[in-house]
């Protein structure tokens, strides 16, 4: 797997995650980390599909190596955006899965009609889960949106990827959520 560059964003094969409703923090469990983590890390478990056997340590350590690896694993996407979605900021992720999704889809129909549906829920000024782009960006968008392709939204989610690179990625690594199944994982081996 290529590091991420900077340049473009990583391309992967996953369509939008359903949501960890079940990976609440129990905020009376926080004097305690180890035992937080075990409680995050059955929660986890107990919501997984049937294909999914468990998270090891070393794929939650591989996650703090880059963005790219993280959202690379289906795993550590659903627990990224459960992490976001706790600090009520998870419309970058959202938006980002989203267009992974948009890329795939080849009927022309139904890519314009998700291309409008994209632009007003996540690009018009005052959306409802409005994203961090600049005007430029966002006009260039919405004239896209009148003939979309499958790459009018790759400028946004550009932005968005390196948004939360900066920002909310390194946010994660530091957090008690991130930790705590660390630490859980590391007491089972």
């Amino acid at each position: 797997m290529r590091e991420h560059s900077g340049k473009d964003m990583p391309s992967l094969v996953q369509s939008p995650l359903r949501e960890l409703q079940c990976l609440k923090k129990d905020a009376g469990n926080q004097k305690r980390p180890a035992k937080r983590g075990g409680i995050l890390k059955c929660q986890f478990r107990s919501c997984e599909g049937p294909d999914t056997k468990g998270l090891s340590f070393e794929e939650m350590s591989q996650w703090s190596h880059s963005l790219e690896r993280l959202l690379s694993s289906k795993c550590g996407t659903q627990i990224f955006q459960a992490f976001l979605k706790s600090e009520f900021s998870d419309e970058n992720i959202e938006f980002w899965l989203v267009c992974e999704d948009y890329k795939k889809i080849r009927s022309s129909f139904r890519m314009s009609s998700r291309a409008r549906t994209i632009f007003k829920r996540y690009v018009q000024p005052e959306a409802a889960r409005e994203i961090n782009i600049d005007h430029k960006t966002r006009d260039s968008i919405r004239r896209n949106v009148k003939t979309p392709t499958a790459v009018c939204f790759d400028d946004a989610q550009r932005i968005v990827y390196s948004l939360m690179e900066r920002d909310s990625y390194p946010r994660f690594l530091r957090s008690n959520f991130y930790q705590a199944l660390l630490d859980a994982e590391s007491v089972d081996l």
